[in-house]
């Protein structure tokens, strides 16, 4: 299965096996909860699954890579007790808690959070010490003498044999006690991430024409060559970053990321030329509703990789515009919420002019331990900080603006409220309408360029497979994106288009 299916059916069993009865036991009795076995090659996303699951489940989440432990640090060190038996006094040996067993306990106190997941990472590569306590945790949940803590599922992550040649098998005593699920490398699934995760539009557009490069893993006479879509994800975030500092980015910069000589030649030169075409067709300017004659003929003749970059730079250009329109959505959402409990707080008749300064400031700190709490539980993506990050700063400024005009009782500070909040609503509405002109323009450009063509079954399905965008879509409408959602039926036409893909990248 892909890694979109596997990670589904594992967040299915984390659910199942943190289902409680009603009188708080788990429906599933620990000793039928399997562990998880995930194998799958390397890089691609066993890892950041889990991280995933772990967030959308509320749970918490401890990861280790076992071959970095030794057998001490894995299941403790000895120890020498005293113990009577039948009268007697015996020294015994006993061990000290595993390494692996407290962090778990250490993550419980610091985020509060009870249940989770042990992620056990390249469980059959370990040392031959190592072996036999690593069989023993995955049939009996325990590391030496300590029990990994009720409502903590294990989930255990391997290579394959041909990736890994210090790779052990586990028999079959050991197998038939885990929930085995193996991932193979999918392009579709990964795409499908990307798109989400903001991909670099160079990535995207390089694997839309040459899917077989997503994953590789050769051996050759100089070692292994990869391409991982951990490598490509990597590679994209650096791209991001360096165009934001003005530095190149070649062939050797690439290699360091794509360890696969001819795929990271490849990429370097595509986006090379990916560049290349945003000058020189102007994607700024036909965003912004400028077409010329020049350019549609330019692109008539072009290459079928030329004319799908510039369907990507144009699609690039109007999901980037409808992520900000996103952003801006929930923070004014979140800041209504803020301002409609203000709005109780203030038109309070009870409360007195004194107590007005309070009110934004409650909200304020409310805001803040919200954070702040949840970072420590550390179910916070990056997204939602910034966005919280973003309203204390802005009740903050409501806060600074009350101070300063002094409003007399609480309904009139409300009314200052409600005027500093329409200003978010109007930055709202402001990028709503760049927006739907932007997917207009590119549209009018589309349409002039290609007719009802596969470019614009590119385009459309490029929305379509856009959290962004479908959330614009709803919010905005646009009666031409209906139009050919309707009548290009993108399905056949995006089964079409990547068996020409495909065709073209195995002719070059």
């Amino acid at each position: 299965m892909n890694i979109k299916r596997a990670k589904q059916e594992i967040k299915d069993a984390v659910e199942a096996y943190l289902l409680k009865d009603a009188y708080g036991a788990y429906e599933i009795p620990v000793i039928r909860q399997r562990p998880i076995l995930l194998l799958g090659a390397p890089g691609i996303g066993k890892t950041q699954i889990m991280e995933q699951i772990a967030r959308e489940c509320g749970i918490g989440l401890v990861s280790y890579t076992i071959t970095h432990h030794t057998r001490q640090s894995a299941i403790g060190l000895p120890f020498i007790s005293e113990r009577e038996y039948g009268g007697e006094k015996k020294a015994v040996t006993e061990y000290t808690m595993s390494e692996i067993v407290a962090s778990i306990y250490e993550k419980m106190k610091k985020t509060g959070l009870r249940e989770g997941i042990l992620f056990i990472d390249e469980i059959n590569c370990v040392s031959e010490t190592l072996a036999p306590a690593m069989l023993q945790f995955l049939q009996c949940k325990t590391f030496g003498n300590h029990p990994i803590p009720e409502g903590w599922v294990i989930v255990a992550a391997g290579n394959p044999p041909e990736y890994n040649k210090s790779v052990r098998d586990f028999d079959v005593v050991t197998l038939d006690r885990v929930k085995k699920i193996e991932v193979e490398p999918d392009y579709e699934a990964f795409r499908e991430y990307a798109v989400k995760a903001r991909i670099h539009p160079a990535v995207i557009s390089y694997l839309d024409a040459r899917p077989a490069s997503f994953y590789q893993m050769e051996t050759t006479v100089d070692g292994r060559c990869f391409a991982t879509p951990r490598g490509w994800e990597d590679l994209s975030r650096l791209l991001e970053v360096y165009e934001k500092l003005g530095k190149p980015v070649d062939k050797e910069v690439v290699r360091q990321y794509i360890q696969h000589d001819r795929i990271a030649g490849e990429f370097a030169a595509y986006l090379e030329l990916y560049r290349k075409y945003e000058s020189d067709y102007e994607i700024d300017g036909i965003l912004r509703g400028e077409i010329r004659e020049g350019t549609l003929k330019k692109l008539s003749h072009a290459s079928f990789d030329e004319r799908l970059s510039v369907v990507s730079l144009l699609l690039s250009g109007c999901l980037t515009k409808f992520h900000r329109v996103r952003v801006q959505e929930l923070f004014t959402e979140a800041l209504y919420g803020k301002m409609k409990e203000a709005g109780r707080a203030l038109n309070d008749e009870t409360l007195p002019t004194e107590g007005i300064a309070g009110v934004i400031a409650k909200l304020k700190e409310e805001a803040r331990e919200e954070r702040e709490s949840r970072k420590k539980a550390e179910l916070l993506e990056r997204e939602e900080e910034k966005r919280l990050l973003r309203l204390e700063e802005t009740l903050q400024r409501y806060g600074a603006a009350l101070a300063e005009r002094r409003p007399e009782s609480g309904p009139a500070a409300f009314d200052i409220l409600r005027e500093l909040f329409a200003g978010e609503r109007e930055r709202y509405e402001e990028l709503l309408k760049e927006g739907s002109g932007m997917l207009e323009h590119a549209f009018d450009f589309l349409e002039a360029a290609f007719g009802n063509s596969q470019e614009l079954v590119v385009f459309v399905t490029g929305l379509n497979r856009s959290e962004d965008a479908l959330a614009f879509l709803r919010s905005c409408g646009c009666e031409r994106y209906q139009q050919y959602n309707r009548s290009l039926l993108f399905g056949e036409g995006d089964r079409e288009i990547r068996r020409e893909i495909e065709r073209l990248s195995t002719e070059g």
